[in-house]
């Protein structure tokens, strides 16, 4: 059961998520089927698979929850749970942002908001594999992860200003949002294109109308998530699980990925808590 989003206090997207308490926390997962409609077709209990939990009722944080069939996919052999549980959202946003949405073609130049994170690091592994030049930003001590995994430039956003050292980009996948955005107006080439996630909107105006702003329009079902499979397979894609944590440390998971600089994922592994 990986964390994706955080939608604790702390988080700049709490007023997004609507929640009602008491409310089982956790989107995708990976497990084993315990029980199945009477009108799921393809899949029966005893199959291995991984999902996304709907979008307004969540409910992954638990030893079993109930899913849409049409968003269960059979997990690929090559993974793990751990591996497995951790790639539904992040690998199905990455998809959304730089194939169905920001539609990469080869020999185009790519900018990818935080690269070392959950989504970033699948989607700059996505955009070598379609071919595309790929610039991100993420901290100095990322820099040999971020380019292990295909990146081609490494900027530190905390000591450099991305906007002054790039140019001519075809594509900014934005996970990050707000001020972030907005200063990605002044890489893009003329006529290029911003592809953005669920982040905090600009609170200037667009500083120029020559480029696309597009929110990616997450797919969650089954077809989607073997496409995803299929990369895995072959080795296009390959899930980054940077800690696991027991059920009971749940909190101190929340935690680490609210304190920023994972690496990939952080899962929570109910299995091995009981």
């Amino acid at each position: 059961l990986s964390i994706h989003s955080v939608p604790p206090r702390r988080s700049s997207l709490r007023e997004r998520f609507n929640l009602t308490l008491p409310h089982v926390l956790g989107r995708d997962c990976a497990g084993v089927i315990v029980a199945v409609g009477n009108e799921v077709t393809g899949l029966k209990p005893g199959d291995e698979v991984y999902t996304v939990a709907d979008p307004l009722r969540w409910g992954t944080h638990a030893e079993q929850v109930a899913v849409d069939g049409s968003t269960v996919a059979l997990k690929p052999q090559e993974l793990d749970f751990v591996q497995a549980g951790s790639l539904p959202l992040a690998g199905l946003s990455a998809l959304a942002g730089l194939s169905t949405v920001g539609k990469v073609q080869k020999g185009e130049r790519v900018l990818i908001h935080a690269g070392a994170g959950g989504v970033g690091s699948l989607a700059i592994q996505l955009a070598k594999h379609l071919g595309a030049f790929v610039a991100t930003t993420t901290r100095a001590a990322n820099f040999d992860f971020v380019r292990s995994l295909g990146a081609d430039i490494a900027i530190d956003y905390r000591s450099e200003d991305f906007s002054l050292g790039l140019k001519d980009i075809d594509l900014v996948f934005d996970i990050v949002g707000g001020s972030v955005r907005y200063r990605s107006f002044k890489v893009l080439r003329p006529g290029g294109r911003i592809v953005y996630l669920s982040t905090p909107p600009m609170t200037e105006q667009a500083p120029r109308t020559d480029v696309s702003v597009t929110q990616a329009t997450v797919s969650y079902q089954a077809k989607v998530l073997d496409n995803l499979t299929s990369l895995v397979r072959s080795k296009a894609v390959s899930p980054k699980v940077a800690r696991t944590f027991e059920f009971s440390d749940s909190v101190r998971a929340y935690e680490a990925v609210t304190a920023g600089g994972v690496r990939g994922k952080v899962v929570i592994d109910i299995a091995s808590s009981r």
